[in-house]
């Protein structure tokens, strides 16, 4: 991507963008991303991010215009990704396992210009009044003949000029899932998705060897960044189009994976699968949502997989909090190890200030009881909602996230620090029948918030009955 001359000769726009460029040009030949019997290396990454780029620019995108993308985890969301922000576009990754009614939500609200849809999941948008809107279909092959292979065939391979002039311009719109309410459009900005990106480098120990695989979907929080934090080491992608626990252990072998992020439920389906075994290279993975159980956390350890516990919202580019595992803990019980690996509470190196506070914002005593709500603001927060209007931090918890936890502390050594203990997981009560991963979890069910005495928090969270099933 061509720069325009900046005024500021010690500084440049952070750009998730940039990792690209800079991987094609140390890593040309090497393999970027594997889909299915395809390979693409880096070069040929580039070339087709920047036709993709150009062609869009070609029949008419505008700065920021929104592009979105109804796709599985396929090669061309992930070129989507970076081709978007080349062009000056915003990206709108669609949940893919939405009804048509809630993607025309979206894609009005957002006010995409451009949608790219793949084949499979075409009907779910074949109700749907597009006008005005140019669509192109995505088969998934690799040939010529693809809608989409022609659609980058008729662009340039060579980079375009940049038109970004500020690094907190949009360059993605992540939807929540509108549990209590119509979803609302998390606004990130090249700025928090380079830095969360780097964030998860760091956290996870991303290099030029790891090689991961997109169990988790893409269009959830960008990947949680996972699409330009590998990018940004030279790391190899493997897509995924869907959750086959029998493909993922053959995949695992066959192209010496080294991550993979998922919640508790993904982890649940590989470790019993018939084709569980210890491997010989140890892969990390990351676990959102729910802590691990001491239970699946043997298993997990087990097999040789490396587990990483995360906390995050779509407010937040994905991952917020981790757990920094201490080495002496290894030699702890396993039970006790995950009730330590539960405790997520320390904001990622590129984070900023993650506060537990009362009703009056002031925060809560660190005495391991004090129940508050967790406030976040920083680097790695969304720059705010689409359409609604900008209000100060505090009222994140009106318009956006309320999640209510436990607050305890711990002490090593000379070192104190707070860890957030969530409850979210006790607050799973079945107040609907209604998941937005009914198509994956069918036993899963929706939740924003119940409202539990403290007495009933403290005792483990139990679901008031009238809650129950």
């Amino acid at each position: 991507m061509q720069h325009q001359t900046k005024e500021k000769v010690y500084r440049t726009e952070l750009t998730p963008v940039s990792f690209l460029e800079r991987s094609a040009s140390i890593f040309p030949d090497k393999i970027a991303i594997v889909t299915g019997d395809r390979q693409y290396t880096y070069r040929e990454f580039a070339e087709r991010v920047f036709r993709l780029a150009s062609q869009l620019r070609h029949i008419g995108l505008h700065k920021h215009d929104r592009v979105a993308f109804l796709c599985p985890n396929t090669s061309a969301l992930l070129e989507a990704h970076f081709a978007v922000p080349v062009a000056g576009g915003t990206l709108v990754a669609v949940n893919s396992r939405l009804n048509a009614l809630e993607i025309d939500y979206i894609l009005k609200h957002s006010g995409a210009r451009f949608l790219f849809v793949d084949s499979e999941l075409a009907p779910q948008v074949e109700p749907l009044a597009l006008d005005g809107m140019q669509v192109i279909r995505i088969d998934d092959t690799g040939a010529p003949e693809d809608p989409y292979e022609v659609f980058l065939a008729e662009g340039a391979p060579e980079p375009v000029v940049s038109w970004l002039e500020d690094e907190e311009e949009p360059l993605s719109i992540n939807y929540t899932s509108g549990t209590t309410g119509r979803p609302k459009g998390g606004v990130y900005t090249y700025r928090g998705a380079y830095l969360n990106a780097m964030a998860q480098v760091i956290e996870l120990g991303l290099n030029a060897h790891s090689v991961y695989l997109w169990t988790l979907p893409m269009f959830h929080c960008n990947g949680w960044c996972f699409t330009w934090a590998v990018t940004a080491v030279g790391g190899t992608h493997v897509c995924l189009r869907k959750i086959d626990p029998e493909l993922i252990w053959d995949l695992f072998e066959s192209e010496g994976i080294t991550h993979y992020n998922g919640a508790p439920t993904v982890q649940i389906l590989l470790v019993n699968h018939p084709k569980a075994h210890r491997l010989d290279q140890q892969i990390t993975v990351t676990i959102g949502g729910a802590p691990p159980s001491p239970t699946l956390l043997d298993r997990i350890k087990e097999l040789n997989f490396r587990p990483i516990h995360a906390y995050g919202l779509t407010e937040t580019y994905g991952p917020y909090t981790v757990c920094e595992w201490h080495a002496e803990w290894d030699d702890l019980p396993i039970a006790e190890q995950a009730r330590l690996l539960a405790r997520q509470g320390q904001g990622n190196i590129a984070a900023g200030g993650l506060r537990v506070v009362d009703e009056q914002m002031n925060d809560v005593p660190r005495d391991g009881s004090t129940m508050g709500e967790v406030v976040m603001q920083g680097n790695v927060v969304m720059k705010g909602y689409l359409k609604i209007p900008e209000r100060p931090l505090w009222r994140l918890r009106v318009v956006g996230f309320t999640l209510v936890i436990l607050q305890s502390a711990i002490t090593t050594g000379t070192l104190s620090y707070v860890i957030a203990k969530r409850t979210s997981s006790f607050l799973a009560a079945r107040i609907s029948q209604r998941s937005k991963w009914n198509k994956l979890w069918p036993n899963i069910l929706r939740c924003w918030s119940v409202p539990l005495s403290r007495s009933q928090m403290r005792s483990g969270g139990s679901v008031p009955r009238h809650l129950s099933p």
